[in-house]
């Protein structure tokens, strides 16, 4: 029998190999002699840059770079086990986490901290740079990023704009001819999960500001801010920005993104499928297991588990997903190639408890339904 478990992370608990491997545990206690392969997963966001070293055999490397209030912040990048591919998470830098809740305020953040992850990885002198832009605490359409790497923006009096959201309303000339001429010998594969347009009511601001602290004054003055670094652009660099699928993408660092050369967006859980050669080990499987901290309707949108399910079912295999735990409206994802759920939480307790009971719970739900797969090989 081969069983392949293929699980994100369970975040603030257990890293997707972590949780693979419990998972592991527990059904090796009831097949102890069937084919396990672990394959830790992500779908772009938080936990990406881990569950690749992970599967590449590479390692993390700390940078300190600038946070999004100006602070500086120790933050990460991976090395692929064979050095040339980087991984960044924009959150690691430019994270909403990075920002007390009472601080929070996209006029004034910035997403300079992920253009110096960006340029830490040129400085390894990587091919690839895989760029999950998640979580982001920004609202500056990428300009930090972009001035971190060399780009100049500069007001009507000819001086360098600040940071933030509020200062893209000010923009009256870009020059990018001094961006770093590393960019043109690498490739950047966005992990990017939203189709939102730049600008309007389904863009950046609208739909992702709130979450980032602003309130309906503060939307409005960043949704004409991005317009007007859209024109800007356009006019000025001949780039027709504004309306691209995922431009709105954190904060509209996907249209920022749009600058450099040689970036492509792409889904961040097809990205990783790919990356992992994910149905290469699924052919000829026995089962899928695969699972995430928390199970809902917003799984369907682009997560591990219905990336790993559609996968399998190209191949008509069975999927199982274990989970953290359930929201009452998880049950659509039976209609994206989930065939059964199970949640691991055994009993009511502190979410700290809880949080470092996952490696047990895990190992216990997995030894059960290792012992009702095997009821079903019988009959």
């Amino acid at each position: 029998m081969k069983i392949i478990i293929a699980p994100d992370s369970f975040k603030e608990s257990l890293s997707a190999l972590e949780v693979a491997k419990a998972i592991e545990i527990g059904f090796k206690k009831i097949f102890p002699n069937a084919e396990y392969i672990c394959i830790p997963m992500a779908d772009g966001g938080e936990g990406t840059v881990q569950s690749l070293i992970d599967a590449t055999q590479g390692k993390i490397i700390d940078i300190e770079v600038t946070a999004p209030l100006g602070n500086k912040v120790n933050a990460f990048i991976g090395l692929s086990g064979d050095e040339k591919t980087a991984i960044i998470e924009m959150s690691a830098a430019s994270g909403l986490h990075l920002v007390p809740i009472e601080q929070r305020n996209p006029l004034k953040t910035t997403s300079f901290g992920t253009g110096e992850l960006i340029k830490s990885a040129l400085d390894l002198g990587v091919q690839k740079i895989i760029l999950g832009i998640g979580g982001s605490a920004t609202n500056d359409a990428g300009v930090g990023m972009l001035q971190a790497l060399g780009a100049k923006f500069l007001d009507y009096q000819q001086q360098t704009i600040g940071f933030g959201g509020e200062t893209l309303i000010k923009i009256d000339s870009i020059d990018i001819s001094n961006l770093d001429p590393r960019l043109k010998q690498v490739s950047i594969e966005v992990a990017c999960d939203v189709s939102n347009p730049l600008c309007g009511s389904l863009g950046a601001s609208a739909i992702f500001g709130p979450q980032k602290g602003a309130t309906p004054e503060m939307v409005k003055m960043l949704d004409n801010g991005l317009q007007h670094f859209a024109n800007q652009v356009e006019q000025q660099l001949g780039f027709a920005i504004a309306k691209i699928s995922g431009a709105g993408a954190a904060g509209g660092m996907g249209a920022g993104l749009f600058i450099l050369p040689n970036v492509k967006l792409k889904s961040g859980i097809k990205l990783i499928t790919d990356i992992l050669a994910l149905p290469k080990y699924i052919e000829d499987a026995d089962l899928v297991i695969t699972g995430e901290g928390c199970m809902d309707s917003q799984t369907i949108k682009g997560k591990t588990p219905i990336g790993v399910a559609q996968t399998a079912k190209q191949f008509n295999k069975p999927v199982i997903a274990i989970v953290g735990s359930l929201r009452s409206d998880y049950e659509v994802v039976y209609d994206y190639g989930i065939d059964a759920v199970f949640p691991i939480i055994t009993e009511i307790n502190s979410i700290e408890k809880t949080l470092k009971s996952a490696q047990s719970n895990l190992i216990s739900t997995a030894q059960n339904i290792a012992r009702l797969y095997q009821l079903s090989l019988i009959q």
